[in-house]
Parts: structure tokens; sequence; C-alpha cells
């Protein structure tokens, strides 16, 4: 069992940044692969990034490649969102999801454990 608290979203005018954290408790973070999602109001729930356990590997999603850079820290139980160049269609709730396992995981379904989001919102 694994509980996921984010924190770091706001407010933030278009081409502005935002660093988004989720620390997790328990003390076998460095054996889960993290992942970040986003949910926009009336839209489905979509992938944004993906680290594996020991943060060898990442994964995005097309439209932030080059803007966002996920990260972890295994001492800290920690795994962060950095986001740069921000823009209007940036803003959702943002989700951070945990769940055991070696690879990088990008769906939905492939999480069992998560946060209860933190709004990130862009202003034109």
């Amino acid at each position: 069992q694994v509980q996921l608290v984010e924190s770091g979203g706001g407010l933030v005018q278009a081409g502005g940044s935002l660093r988004l954290s989720c620390t997790a408790s328990g003390r076998t973070f460095s054996s889960y692969a993290m992942g970040w999602f986003r949910q926009a109001p009336g839209k489905e729930r979509e992938f944004v990034a993906a680290i594996s356990r020991r943060g060898g590997s990442t994964s995005y999603t097309d439209s932030v490649k080059g803007r966002f850079t996920i990260s972890r820290d295994n001492a800290q139980n920690a795994v962060y969102l950095q986001m740069n160049s921000l823009k209007p269609e940036d803003t959702a709730v943002y989700y951070c999801a945990a769940r055991s396992g070696t690879y990088v995981y990008t769906e939905t379904y492939d999480y069992n454990y998560w946060g209860q989001g933190t709004q990130v919102t862009v202003s034109s």
C-alpha cells in the first residue's frame, strides 16, 4: 500500500513554469514505477510522463516533450514534474500514480495507486 500526495499546482501565465511534487508514504518507494497524468474538464484522464523505479528510463506524451521533465528522488520518496513553457492547453488537474514494476508504464490502467490531484491553470 502506498499513499501519494501531490503539491505545486497553481495559476501561471502562458510561457511560465511550475514544478509539481508527489511524495509517497512507505519504505519501498524505489520498487514503484511512477507516472504523471492529467485530466481537463470534460476530457478523459491522459498520460503525461512516466519514470522507471530507479529513474533510468522515462517516457513523455508528444505534446510535452521538450517542455516537461520527470525526475525522482528515492531517498526522499518523491517524484517531480518540471513544467516549462506552459500553454493554456496544459490546464488540468495533474495526478501522480504508482505501481510496482520494472518498466515505464503509460496507461491509466497500469497504475493502482493515485494521488488526489493538484490543479494547474495556465492563463493566456
